[in-house]
């Protein structure tokens, strides 16, 4: 760790000031009255020296901690609503060194295991030595009254961090970018963020969420690197490529990953070439050569592993599975047929000879097509010959889903892998080596697997074991990088049955013929509200759309007697907009979860979050053993801790600093709605939606319903996105691997 002297010493230029004569305050930071999310403006009460009265001071930079002492320069200004402040240009940081500054800082709760009570008791112990006391001597902590061993550690643990992030925050403001990085930063590199900082910044564009290529070439900037350095132009072609895959792509053609690479760095494309061919020379990123040898695509070395290795073990199980009896197969599901009283169609029954049949398969169709009704049959015939069946899907809403249709118990794909770690951490404790216990496993909603969950999933696949892949290949692809269910069809040496015939009658029906409809281009059949199971509400413009989504939610179905919070779902096209699903959760909120004075929230800049809100989880944690798009809703709220509810009563905390992996789920939008089932959707479309009006996304939204199916706003863009059949090509070429038109 840098000396911590030297590293307090330097003065922090804030940014957005202008240059004017300054005066100088000194004091002891007293409480931080306002922060913003992006770290750019803040508002501190500070306690001048030699003076009772507090001052408000405002920052263009993140707070300092409760109880340090700073020295500021800047001027006095008048607010119209706030009065007189200081308003600061630049700042210079220090530890406490009074007793009362101390306490102060330590009772702030900046610092783990110790609030008010033992802030006091510690000060009154070491006096002005108490912070060297918890740096250099931890061990002594324990001769303060009702401070243990663990509370010891705890203390010493938390003052190491904070230290190490004033430093890192520091360093970074010297080095002109904005300290409100440091906690991101610390999270991810702990003690060693100074040296990855000074030595391999362009890491922090890959390692770091939230911050960018520029971030980090700002940082490497101002070490002195040219902006034609090979290892910035690296970087720059990894970060493309890296853009690149959050696209859906796997692997992209040289051209415009030059033309991409280029922009960003801003430097000539014949540089880039040069650079980029450096990069495959020395195999740091992967190549494939297609179109006779005239064409030339690049990946990211994980997705080139992912493809390969995915494409090497679907074609291995499908030659080498184990055979269950094939000549009887026939008898045996005229047999199941009688017992059940099911009477299969033939496309069913050839869909079962086949998951009984060969090692891999798959089973697509639409809503309505009996692919559950199969894989009940696939189930009870398999156990019926002691053969143990694994379930699973890629969210836990889809493995709800599947367990209640069968019976049987079904999980997610991380959870059956036994997900471990996190971000780039991550592992999984099911792979080649430890591989799943089953004979055969029924993998529902593949459409939503990217390749690099199916690469892991199928290395946990033991050799012999019969794999059956379920889907509905004409919903939105994985938000991942690859097309996996649509490049096996593709293919076409994977066994495949494709479910065509509509089963489905009574109640919800309309909604199964509609979304058929939508998937042929043809507009759906709506009735008026009120009327039928599939309903339009023709409105002028975004605004009344919002207004008319809310006066749903809050009087008219609940008149009806639906629950809003359980048995209804607002889907959006967007995040923005008046329609959005940002604006709808803000309108919605305050309709169905209203502030109260008797009701605790948590505030940022981004959204408020309130005792009784519905959230969803934005991303994988694998601590926690929540993922990404888990449904739950705020049960409880301390100072600095929420309590959330997800299904099966399982509760999770979330300090305050957790809070931004979650976001309100009033409405939510069609792309993380996918794998569940709710019995009311509610669908706002408006024109200024264009962009993303398309079939597929009707389509998929249309089938979350089971019930009934509201749809408001626009005909125009009704129309827009059932005429819209153009999708995005991915550049993929697992099909290409899989029909071994590529030796690799």
């Amino acid at each position: 760790m840098r000396d911590k002297s030297k590293a307090e010493s330097q003065q922090l230029a804030l940014p957005g000031m202008e240059a004017e004569t300054t005066e100088e305050l000194e004091g002891v930071v007293d409480s931080v009255i306002f922060a913003s999310e992006d770290g750019r403006f803040s508002v501190i009460r500070l306690q001048p020296v030699h003076t009772k009265s507090c001052t408000s001071v405002t920052l263009g930079c993140e707070p300092p901690l409760v109880g340090q002492q700073v020295h500021l320069t800047g001027k006095w200004v008048t607010h119209p609503r706030f009065g007189q402040q200081f308003k600061a240009e630049s700042m210079h940081l220090s530890s406490p060194t009074s007793a009362a500054g101390i306490e102060r800082f330590l009772a702030s709760g900046v610092i783990e295991g110790v609030g008010p009570v033992n802030a006091k008791r510690l000060v009154k112990h070491f006096g002005e030595k108490t912070l060297e006391i918890i740096e250099h001597h931890p061990g002594r902590l324990k001769e303060v009254p009702g401070i243990g061993k663990k509370t010891a550690e705890k203390i010493a643990e938390s003052y190491r961090a904070q230290s190490e992030l004033r430093e890192i925050m520091l360093w970074l403001e010297s080095h002109g970018v904005s300290g409100t990085y440091a906690a991101r930063i610390f999270k991810v590199y702990g003690s060693f963020a100074l040296e990855v900082l000074e030595k391999t910044p362009y890491r922090l564009a890959r390692e770091v969420e939230g911050i960018g290529f520029a971030t980090a070439d700002a940082i490497a900037s101002s070490m002195g690197l040219t902006k034609e350095d090979e290892g910035r132009v690296a970087a720059g072609i990894d970060y493309a490529l890296q853009q690149i895959s959050l696209s859906g792509h796997c692997c992209v053609p040289e051209d415009p990953l030059v033309s991409r690479a280029a922009k960003l760095l801003q430097v000539e494309p014949g540089r880039v070439r040069e650079v980029l061919k450096a990069q495959l020379q020395r195999q740091a990123l992967a190549v494939e050569y297609i179109t006779g040898g005239s064409e030339m695509l690049i990946y990211p070395p994980y997705l080139y592993r992912a493809e390969v290795k995915a494409a090497k073990k679907l074609l291995y199980l499908q030659k080498y599975a184990d055979e269950y009896e094939s000549a009887s197969i026939g008898s045996r599901i005229k047999k199941w047929e009688k017992r059940t009283g099911v009477n299969l169609a033939e496309g069913q029954r050839e869909a079962l000879r086949a998951a009984l049949t060969y090692g891999v398969m798959v089973l697509t169709g639409g809503p309505g097509t009996g692919k559950t009704t199969v894989v009940r049959g696939i189930i009870d015939l398999l156990e019926a010959k002691g053969l143990e069946v694994q379930l699973g899907a890629p969210t836990g809403r889809a493995a709800k889903r599947l367990a209640e249709a069968t019976d049987r118990k079904a999980m997610t794909v991380h959870r059956m892998l036994e997900a471990q770690g996190g971000g780039s951490g991550m592992a999984f404790a099911k792979d080649e080596e430890q591989q799943l216990e089953a004979d055969v496993i029924i993998l529902d909603e593949v459409s939503m697997m990217d390749i690099v969950l199916m690469e892991h999933f199928l290395a946990a696949v033991p050799d012999g074991c019969h794999l059956v892949l379920v889907g509905d290949v004409d919903q939105l692809p994985a938000v991942g990088p690859g097309a996996v269910l649509k490049d096996i069809l593709r293919s076409g040496v994977i066994p495949k049955v494709c479910l065509t015939e509509v089963f489905r009658q009574g109640e919800g029906s309309g909604i199964v013929m509609n979304a058929h409809a939508i998937n042929a281009g043809r507009l759906p059949e709506c009735a008026p509200l009120g009327q039928g199971d599939f309903q339009f509400i023709p409105l002028p413009d975004g605004a009344s759309t919002a207004e008319m989504t809310v006066r749903l939610c809050r009087e008219i179905l609940p008149r009806e007697g639906w629950s809003i919070l359980q048995d209804v779902q607002v889907l959006s096209p967007m995040h923005r907009q008046e329609c959005g699903t940002d604006n709808l959760n803000k309108l919605l909120q305050e309709a169905l979860n209203p502030k109260s004075p008797h009701k605790p929230e948590f505030k940022n800049s981004v959204q408020t979050f309130r005792l009784g809100d519905k959230v969803m989880q934005t991303k994988n944690n694998y601590q926690k053993h929540v993922f990404n798009g888990d449904i739950g809703f705020i049960v409880q709220m301390e100072p600095e801790k929420a309590s959330v509810k997800f299904a099966d009563d399982f509760i999770v905390d979330y300090t305050r600093s957790e809070l931004i992996e979650l976001q309100l789920a009033y409405a939510m939008s069609v792309h993380k709605s996918q794998g569940s089932e709710y019995p009311i959707i509610i669908m706002p479309l408006v024109e200024s939606h264009y962009i993303m009006l398309q079939r597929n996304l009707l389509y998929t939204a249309v089938t979350r319903a089971k019930q009934r199916v509201i749809l408001l706003g626009s005909r125009a863009a009704l129309n827009t996105a059932v005429e819209n059949d153009r999708t995005k090509r991915r550049y993929t070429l697992l099909a290409e691997r899989l029909a071994q038109q590529i030796d690799s």
